[in-house]
Formats: structure tokens, C-alpha cells, sequence
């Protein structure tokens, strides 16, 4: 599952591919947006943890990874 996180003041966005499901990184984004001092913490497919204060949050676009085919096909 692919998450975008928005970070104020920063040109790029961060994109974490996750094994966590939608539902689960819903969660963690409610939980740490109802403490005033929170963070945002995910883990990434390959263990990396990804951590950001709620204070700097923009948005958070949840999305279901998409395969991508690569090569051609006959039609």
C-alpha cells in the first residue's frame, strides 16, 4: 500500500510503501492527530520507520498500491 504524507514547508512529499493496511495506517494517523504533541509513525515494507510531527502534517493520501506491467503485450 502506497501512503503519501504532505510536509509543510517542504517541496516533496514523502511516500511510504507500507505492508500495513489502509485501515491500520488510518489509525495510526487518527491516533497521533488526537495528541496536540503527536507524531506520526509508519514502517515501511523494508522496516524503515518514517516519523513526523503532527504539527507539520499537510495531508495524508492513503492508496491500494498498483501493479505496473512492464513490456508490451499483443493485442
Amino acid at each position: 500500500m502506497e501512503v503519501k504524507i504532505g510536509v509543510q514547508y517542504a517541496a516533496r512529499e514523502l511516500v511510504v510503501e507500507s505492508a500495513q493496511t489502509p485501515a491500520d495506517v488510518a489509525k495510526a494517523v487518527s491516533d497521533a492527530l488526537a495528541k496536540e504533541t503527536g507524531v506520526l509513525e509508519l514502517v515501511d515494507d523494508k522496516g524503515r520507520r518514517v516519523i513526523v510531527p503532527v504539527a507539520k502534517l499537510a495531508y495524508v493520501e492513503i492508496a491500494e498500491s498498483t501493479t505496473r506491467t512492464v513490456g508490451f503485450t499483443a493485442g
